[in-house]
């Protein structure tokens, strides 16, 4: 799923000759490593790495920090990455400090989609998506290079 999913990244950013990857930190780091892996055994763009610390329960309270602050130049395409979406609650926090530093695109990549949007956030790169009910919970967990998708 990751790997196709690099390639619909490098398709539709065929112009941008650098991305960045904010990945949410925790399972959203991991899929941006794996994605990170996959765009550079595919192809020769220029990648740079940012961590985006939220908090995942109540994003609301807290700061939104990035990690490190990255310099963007005008144009190049930013890629949020997270294991789940779910309400979109965390992704619009996560996309505050990268709106501050004026981005001229965010686009999303999701390992799950589950479909309940509280927000108006839906994702550009998804690995899959889930019908679940509202009471069940989805929980990715990485071990041993590989990723599980658990509902509870």
């Amino acid at each position: 799923m990751l790997k196709r999913m690099a390639f619909q990244i490098l398709e539709r950013n065929f112009e941008a000759s650098e991305l960045v990857l904010a990945s949410i930190e925790g399972q959203g780091q991991a899929i941006g490593d794996l994605l990170e892996s996959f765009l550079k055994e595919i192809s020769k763009v220029k990648i740079s790495r940012v961590t985006v610390s939220v908090n995942k329960s109540n994003p609301a309270a807290g700061e939104v920090l990035l990690n490190p602050v990255p310099k963007i130049k005008a144009g190049v395409p930013v890629i949020l990455v997270d294991d789940v979406l779910n309400s979109g609650r965390t992704l619009v926090y996560a996309m505050q400090p990268l709106l501050r530093l004026g981005v001229s695109m965010v686009q999303l990549a999701v390992l799950v989609d589950r479909s309940y949007k509280s927000f108006p956030v839906s994702a550009n790169f998804i690995g899959t998506s889930l019908s679940t009910t509202l009471q069940e919970h989805v929980h990715v967990e990485y071990k041993r290079s590989k990723f599980s998708v658990h509902i509870e």
